[in-house]
């Protein structure tokens, strides 16, 4: 009996985090979109290579990290900080492989400071994320 309910506390564990990178994925992809369709990013030619931009981009998507690590934290069956965090250090973990990879391709990958500032941003994020569930705190919708 106790073996099953490890076994469904570690895959609550894993649809925690997974549904924390969903949320992420969901949003800025959509956002992306919706820039692109609205003519706030440039629609044709290189990918966005001009800093504001990705300044824009490094914005909404620190913002989506902080609402996908609250999702991963509220959905934890324990330690919700904790759950929080081990998706942080995913998106930490996949960042430096993305700056990695795209490092010396070109400047139509923009400037460098844009890859940094998802490694930079990745951790702080999900602590944000992971302590807003822990604190309880609700945002007052209209």
């Amino acid at each position: 009996m106790t073996e099953l309910r490890s076994n469904r506390r570690v895959l609550r564990s894993i649809g925690a985090v997974f549904a924390g990178f969903v949320v992420v994925v969901v949003l800025s992809t959509a956002t992306d979109a919706l820039m692109n369709a609205v003519g706030l990013f440039p629609k044709s030619g290189p990918p966005i290579a001009e800093g504001r931009y990705l300044a824009l981009a490094t914005v909404y998507r620190s913002v989506f990290a902080i609402i996908g690590c609250y999702t991963t934290a509220k959905l934890a069956p324990a330690r919700p900080m904790l759950h929080a965090l081990v998706g942080g250090a995913i998106g930490f973990v996949l960042s430096i492989v993305g700056a990695i990879a795209t490092w010396n391709l070109g400047p139509e990958f923009g400037p460098h400071w844009y890859p940094i500032s998802l490694v930079v941003t990745a951790l702080p994020c999900a602590w944000l994320g992971g302590w807003l569930e822990e604190a309880s705190w609700r945002p007052k919708l209209l």
